[in-house]
């Protein structure tokens, strides 16, 4: 498995949610069977790695000897983020944090500092509540790999405060379906709690009339 550099979240390593979903795809072919991803290492970019089978039916991804990833199947996750409608969700999106100061402004997930068709370009705002929502356009080659990462960073952003960056640690997800390519869709995501230096947000991605199509669970770690 090689990881092409585009693909970033921090500068030199990849983005968590486009690995978890890579790494969901190589542990079962069937894009609705629900997986565990526990990031290990900061995923190497433009290098080879090895995927391997475990006895208990995981897989791990390594780097040589060192331990980048692992991957379990897991029951379904079954709590999604209540909805937003779309203009609740554009509106959350002017006051995205991350316009103006971002950790990693080069993520493909939400960066700002992507070219223009280059990158997911998700800009999660917070809403009145806490929650955060953001505006996402699946793109013409969506995948379910696209769809975890997509569940990533509005998860990040819903307990991101400026300079304490945090960086996917664990993400649990189940999709349920894969958004049309072009449709406009909505990420939601709450921070559940926090304790330490890890915090444990839930994401949910909605189609254009407001069905759940993916709910993710994961744990952030601050940096």
């Amino acid at each position: 498995m090689r990881i092409p550099g585009r693909f970033n979240g921090p500068p030199d390593s990849a983005n968590g949610g486009w690995t978890a979903g890579l790494l969901a795809a190589a542990l079962n072919p069937d894009p609705t069977a629900t997986a565990t991803i526990t990031l290990r290492r900061p995923p190497p970019l433009d290098t080879d790695l090895t995927i391997g089978r475990t006895a208990g039916g995981g897989l791990t991804l390594t780097h040589g000897e060192t331990l980048i990833a692992e991957a379990t199947p897991a029951a379904a996750v079954t709590d999604p983020v209540p909805p937003v409608d779309p203009v609740a969700a554009a509106e959350a999106a002017t006051r995205y944090p991350g316009s103006t100061d971002h950790p990693f402004p080069t993520c493909w997930v939400c960066g700002p500092g992507r070219a223009a068709r280059d990158g997911l370009h998700l800009t999660p705002g917070p809403l009145p509540d806490g929650r955060t929502a953001t505006p996402f356009t699946a793109p013409d080659d969506v995948t379910p790999t696209h769809v975890w990462a997509a569940l990533d960073c509005p998860g990040g952003w819903s307990v991101l405060t400026p300079g304490r960056p945090y960086v996917l640690g664990r993400m649990t997800t189940t999709v349920t379906a894969v958004p049309r390519p072009g449709e406009q869709c909505v990420v939601v995501g709450t921070c559940l709690a926090t304790e330490g230096r890890k915090a444990r947000v839930n994401t949910t991605l909605y189609d254009s009339s407001t069905t759940p199509l993916a709910t993710s669970t994961a744990v952030w770690i601050a940096l």
